[in-house]
């Protein structure tokens, strides 16, 4: 039987988005030709900046001064769990060198970039967290030079925000937002070090100057970094209070945030479908969640598990909540999301501020075929090979033949080159090209 919308959104995630790329198109352009004078007139623009953008040590150390202990207790324990998670990240990806024919020698390098740009968010919310995720990741990749920035709110960035990217451990802090944020950092104005990667998520104008940044060539990014997604898989056993709470409190993201509850009990979605005015009420924001769940909320009735994982993976969450029996059966069949919450006991919350997994995830489905921010972003892996004379015996004759298969002769030619000067007396059984003038 075909699924059954129980609430179905009023919109879809795709957003119309050709306006502000074409805005941020000439932005970064402005920015490309004339640098840090645009960039300037930016933050003058858009945040009222008139200040120093590099935080010089003195402010920062003012800044930090001024973060209460108990909340640099909970970033440190935040950091300490994001960075042992990054570093078993990094330590399961490793050199080696092999052999897979006598005399060839094939090997990997794994070599992290020289440079990255960590954007943490402002607006709405003090994204420390975000400067945890970003930098820290960055650094135990063993990226030498991490620049950070954070728009500015009044006289300086949130000072949380400072505590915690130098923390994480950011060589320069940028006190610049926006579209000139995220340029900056690709360009190297202020730092004269060009970012290879940018990573971190922000507002619409960020997610695409980093998409058009890294069309352009001018680095990677890590993901595009669409409006927060959050879906719940629950059974009938599953708490439809806890369900609500759950999709409300990421609902506060965003007026144009998703949260999406699939289930196989009528009776637990219509509940929930109950519960959400009550709860998104005694929000002290309400209009937030009311919008998201107005325009973006469903909730979708499934026959079984099965129809369940189907119908997940075909959205490919940002966060998938599981609040069903048998959790390693999930664990073991859902195959599309950015990260993966098991039982009642894991909200999302968990994931964006301290559990270690990174929060930095794919949104609008590109968790079909990408993962969220990890060690490995920051990472190059380079292969090598060297080839001896005498197995050049093999390895040219038939890269020679393949060359020919596909119509690539200088390719060829160089291969023949070769067998014909280490192995000058053999009769070959396929035609070897003897260059004219070789001695």
């Amino acid at each position: 039987m075909p699924i059954e919308y129980i609430k179905k959104a009023r919109k879809t995630a795709e957003d119309n988005s050709v306006g502000i790329r074409n805005m941020v198109a000439l932005w970064l352009e402005d920015i490309r030709t004339r640098g840090e004078a645009a960039v300037l007139e930016m933050a003058a623009t858009f945040d009222g900046w008139s200040g120093e953008v590099v935080l010089q040590e003195d402010k920062k150390q003012r800044l930090i001064a001024s973060v209460p202990e108990q909340v640099k207790a909970d970033i440190r324990f935040t950091h300490a769990q994001v960075l042992a998670f990054a570093l078993r990240q990094r330590a399961s990806i490793r050199d080696f060198e092999d052999s897979s024919s006598p005399g060839v020698r094939l090997g990997q390098r794994v070599v992290p970039v020289e440079v990255a740009g960590c954007y943490v968010p402002g607006g709405r919310f003090a994204h420390a967290c975000s400067a945890i995720m970003g930098v820290a990741t960055a650094k135990a990749a063993g990226v030498p030079f991490v620049v950070a920035c954070s728009p500015p709110r009044g006289d300086n960035i949130d000072p949380v925000v400072a505590f915690a990217m130098d923390l994480a451990g950011a060589d320069v802090i940028l006190e610049l937002g926006g579209v000139q944020g995220v340029a900056a950092m690709a360009y190297g104005i202020f730092t004269d070090r060009p970012a290879n990667i940018l990573v971190g998520p922000g507002n619409a104008y960020v997610a695409e100057a980093k998409a058009l940044l890294a069309g352009s060539g001018a680095c990677g990014i890590d993901v595009y970094a669409g409006p927060t997604e959050s879906a719940i898989i629950a059974d009938q056993g599953a708490d439809p209070m806890t369900i609500a709470i759950d999709l409300v409190s990421q609902a506060e993201h965003g007026p144009d945030s998703p949260v999406w509850l699939f289930t196989d009990s009528r009776d637990l979605a219509e509940k929930v479908l109950a519960l959400m005015p009550r709860v998104i009420a005694k929000m002290p924001d309400p209009d937030v969640p009311q919008a998201a769940w107005a325009d973006y909320g469903e909730i979708v009735l499934c026959a079984d598990r099965d129809e369940l994982c189907r119908v997940c993976d075909a959205y490919a969450p940002e966060h998938v909540q599981v609040m069903a029996a048998d959790l390693d059966w999930w664990l073991g069949n859902l195959r599309s999301y950015g990260s993966l919450f098991l039982g009642e006991g894991s909200t999302v919350a968990h994931g964006d501020k301290c559990s270690g997994t990174n929060h930095i995830l794919p949104t609008k489905r590109a968790a079909l075929h990408s993962g969220g921010l990890s060690v490995h972003k920051f990472l190059k892996i380079q292969t090598y090979q060297e080839i001896d004379t005498p197995a050049n015996k093999r390895f040219s004759a038939v890269a020679s033949r393949l060359s020919r298969v596909e119509g690539m002769e200088g390719h060829a030619r160089s291969c023949d080159w070769r067998l014909r000067k280490y192995f000058p007396n053999e009769n070959w059984g396929f035609h070897v090209f003897n260059q004219p003038g070789a001695d």
